[in-house]
């Protein structure tokens, strides 16, 4: 799995990356053909933004999360993703 991380009007300093790679990383549990995942942390005010976008073969998912703190935006990025997945797939074991 390819992880880019990128900040808008915010430094990516190593503890950020290595959060963000820890949470990131237990995705692949529930699909293992996840080819790159892109992750943009922005900072608007007083409102911290995380929003990803996943490639994986067959499909593209895309999931943002704002809150008051960086890091519980990038907890609630993590959790949506991880729905995300497993609804998907779900819903190809269905078929």
């Amino acid at each position: 799995m390819q992880l880019s991380i990128s900040g808008h009007h915010l430094d990516i300093t190593d503890a950020i990356h290595g959060y963000v790679t820890s949470k990131l990383t237990r995705l692949e549990h529930h699909n293992d053909k996840i080819t790159s995942v892109a992750v943009i942390l922005s900072v608007d005010k007083l409102v911290q933004k995380a929003e990803a976008t996943i490639h994986a073969s067959g499909s593209e998912l895309f999931a943002h999360c704002e809150n008051d703190d960086l890091y519980a935006a990038i907890d609630g990025l993590a959790d949506k993703l991880d729905r995300q997945l497993i609804k998907r797939k779900e819903k190809l074991r269905g078929r």
